[in-house]
């Protein structure tokens, strides 16, 4: 392997699980792109969060999300789960005022150690991270153990991968629909938020 292509694979292992110095320069990157702020709080938009809601973020990353969907729960909880330590500093560094006032939680584990988070919860949500789940219908059907019956889940992808274009992005969207009946959901909505390539958002009801 030359040395283009292992930088290359270590930018993508970065995104997939920012650690050390590289990992804060991905986290900046993640909370300052546009279009990832755009996507997530797009997200929270279609979710109609209510003020007494309780919403737990799978892959919260640095916290983008998380301070968008605590200002709308305004006296619920926000819960944020990532396998990334470097991740969980910045979302705590980014919702600070938020967890003084218990409003928001974060926790460092991985998605597949649901039994770590105590339900129940009103809405689910997860941007661009489902793709790097192990096993994600199970993982699905173990947010769905914890979400209240009508509970709202919503997955966005946005492709990534070179050469990614509206094709790719409806294929994905097709597949997270898939995954979510598999799980036991039922899709209510899918949206389309016009970014290159653009973003879809699957909402679904436990």
């Amino acid at each position: 392997m030359g040395m283009r292509q292992r930088l290359l694979h270590g930018a993508i292992r970065q995104f997939h699980n920012p650690t050390g110095p590289g990992g804060h320069v991905v986290g900046w990157i993640m909370g300052r792109r546009s279009s990832n702020v755009q996507r997530s709080r797009w997200a929270v938009e279609l979710l109609d969060i209510q003020p007494t809601d309780r919403v737990i973020e799978l892959g919260c990353g640095p916290g983008v999300a998380i301070a968008a969907l605590a200002s709308q729960a305004s006296q619920g909880l926000v819960v944020g789960v990532d396998h990334s330590e470097v991740m969980i500093r910045q979302a705590s560094r980014r919702n600070a005022a938020a967890i003084r006032a218990g409003r928001v939680r974060l926790i460092h584990a991985p998605v597949e150690h649901m039994e770590l988070i105590d339900g129940p919860f009103d809405v689910a949500v997860a941007v661009n991270t489902i793709g790097f789940w192990p096993e994600p219908e199970v993982r699905l059907r173990e947010i769905g153990q914890i979400l209240r019956t009508g509970g709202r889940i919503a997955l966005v992808s946005q492709p990534r991968c070179p050469g990614a274009t509206a094709a790719t992005s409806a294929a994905a969207a097709e597949e997270l629909e898939a995954l979510l009946r598999e799980a036991g959901f039922t899709v209510v909505q899918r949206e389309t938020l016009d970014l290159d390539p653009p973003a879809e958002c699957v909402l679904a009801v436990r």
